[in-house]
Order: structure tokens, then C-alpha cells, then sequence
């Protein structure tokens, strides 16, 4: 029985040496990457054991992706297909006024079509937590259907349902996305969303604490952590809002930041922390993150456990 489950997409990220253009680059590296295998790899980094659910081609690709997440130490559950392709993204890395550039190349994959029934949902239940993103029923009519059903599957089996917005511009408007996500809402029990998503995406005002309650007051979550990027993050829970600034960080990356930080914190919080603790951890594990190239956050709890005895500002109120 894994801590926690999660289930979406991995892709392959392939990425031109340095500040190179996409269109001149003769070469690339290549990382599996994907928000909640990021997830997963986090929570495990941190003492929780972690399955990584998904339905991916049975190509070279696909067997790539799969054996580069075991590596990581995680479980994986997979169904193979014979239909549907493995996603890919393209990262063109750049400093300030080009910026860096995500470009998507997911149409017609193998984990598009995946149904409920095909999944592991024994595997779900008997987990102390199951996590998706709000990434993955962008992807595709049919993951609408699924993740809303697998999170119905969760909440059947007694397992708490974690879910971050991760809203993606680049694949769906705000409008298809509030009226999804909001469906989903009634089967989530801890929410992550980050505060400009709470405003462009929900329609929200007011500042993070704010959003925070009115989140957890209006859909009657558990929890609701409001990320608020270089300024930290507030995590409501028994109607008390508590505030963590971040981390002081040297920034090589920050792709997957927001995974690391997710995973910390769902691991310290099935060790038994409170959620002020747990904050602390996961913003600690989200510094070091922006330390490391690539998308996954390959740190140990002994190094979590420093950043956070130099000292971090918790504030509950």
C-alpha cells in the first residue's frame, strides 16, 4: 500500500543547451517530466511512499518515461497501449526581456483516452492520499469524466482527495476551466491553487488570506494552501489561516517548484504535522527545488530538514 497515489500525464522534456533557440539547437536533453510524477517524487523524497498512476504507449518513449520515474524511487502503475503517442514539451531557457517559452506537444497521447475502469482504483483506495491536477482534465474530454470519477473512487475508499488547480493557459481558456474545476471542487479535500489562478481563473478578490477563507468557507474544503510565489504561501485549515514566507534561493530552475512544494507538504502532513509545520517543510523543499536543474526536485529530507533549522516565519491567525 503506497502513502499516496497520484495520476496524469508524464511527458519527455527536451531541451536546447543553455540559452539556445529551439530553432538553431542540434542538440537536446531530455528529463521525464510531469506534474504529478513530480509530485510523487517530492512526497517520497520526504519519507512517504508514492505510486505514480497513468496510461502511457508501449513505444520506446513511453518505456523511457517509466523507467526514468523508477528511478526515482517511486512506484508505478501503468497501463500500456497500443494506441495514442507519448507527450512531449519543448523548453526554450532564456533570462529577461525574452523569457523562457513552454512549448506543448500532447495531442492525441496514450493517458488522453484513459477511462476509470482501465486505472488501478483498488490501488487508490487503499492510499492514505490521492492527488491529480487540474493539468490533467485539460487534456481531454474523456480525463474530465475520469478524474472526476477518480476522485469519486477515492472518496469511496475512505482516501483523502489532494488536488492542485495548476491552471495552464496554453491548454484551456479560464472559462472552461473554472466551469470543470468547480465540478470537481465537491470531491476535493485539499485544495492548492495559486493566488492569481484564485483571481483570473475563479473570479476572486482580494489578497491571498482572503482568498484562502472565502475558498474554504464557499466550496468546504479541509484545507486550502493559496500560493503566493516569491512571497510564500498561506494555508487554511479549521477556519485559521496560516502564513509562510519562502525560503531565501539562488534560482537555477524554478520548472517543478510548485510540485516540489505540493509533495513536501502532503508528505509532512501524513507524517502526523501540523499544517503550520507542514508549510514550513514544503517551502523549505521548494527552495531547494529552485537549486536543481530539470523538472523533479532531487533533495533529501536532511537537507529539507537544514533549510528549515535556519529558519523560516510561520504566522497563524
Amino acid at each position: 500500500m503506497s502513502d499516496i497515489v497520484t495520476f496524469g500525464e508524464t511527458m519527455l522534456r527536451l531541451s536546447p543547451p543553455g540559452s539556445e533557440r529551439l530553432e538553431e539547437a542540434a542538440e537536446f536533453e531530455v528529463r521525464a517530466a510531469g506534474a504529478e510524477s513530480n509530485v510523487a517524487i517530492a512526497a517520497n523524497r520526504l519519507g512517504a511512499t508514492a505510486t505514480w498512476l497513468s496510461k502511457v504507449p508501449e513505444t520506446p518513449l513511453g518505456r523511457r518515461v517509466v523507467g526514468e520515474l523508477r528511478q526515482h524511487g517511486i512506484e508505478t502503475d501503468v497501463v500500456w497501449s497500443h494506441r495514442g503517442r507519448q507527450g512531449t514539451y519543448y523548453l526554450e531557457q532564456a533570462g529577461k526581456p525574452r523569457g523562457s517559452n513552454v512549448i506543448y506537444d500532447r495531442e492525441h497521447t496514450a493517458i488522453s483516452t484513459a477511462e476509470a475502469r482501465e486505472l488501478n482504483t483498488d490501488l487508490v483506495q487503499d492510499a492514505r492520499v490521492f492527488f491529480t491536477s487540474g493539468i490533467t482534465p485539460a487534456l481531454s474530454s474523456t480525463l474530465r469524466e475520469t478524474t472526476a470519477n477518480m476522485l469519486k473512487a477515492a472518496r469511496q475508499g475512505g482516501t483523502t482527495t489532494a488536488f492542485d488547480f495548476n491552471y495552464r493557459h496554453k491548454l484551456w481558456s479560464p472559462d472552461e476551466a473554472k466551469e470543470t474545476l468547480t465540478r470537481l471542487f465537491p470531491g476535493i479535500d485539499v485544495l492548492v491553487i495559486a493566488a492569481r489562478d484564485a483571481r483570473t481563473v475563479l473570479g476572486f478578490e482580494g489578497d491571498p488570506r482572503q482568498l484562502a477563507h472565502k475558498l474554504g468557507s464557499q466550496y468546504d474544503f479541509t484545507t486550502v494552501i493559496v500560493t503566493r510565489g516569491a512571497e510564500g504561501a498561506v494555508g487554511w485549515h479549521d477556519s485559521v489561516v496560516h502564513e509562510q514566507e519562502a525560503y531565501e534561493t539562488e534560482t537555477v530552475s524554478s520548472i517543478g517548484t510548485g510540485d516540489a512544494f505540493t509533495g513536501a507538504f502532503i508528505a509532512r502532513r501524513l507524517h502526523g504535522d501540523d499544517v503550520p509545520t507542514a508549510l514550513e517543510y514544503a517551502a523549505a523543499t521548494a527552495a531547494l527545488k529552485r537549486t536543481i536543474p530539470g523538472d523533479v526536485a532531487l533533495l533529501s529530507k536532511d537537507e529539507v530538514d537544514a533549510v528549515v533549522k535556519e529558519g523560516g516565519k510561520s504566522i497563524s491567525r
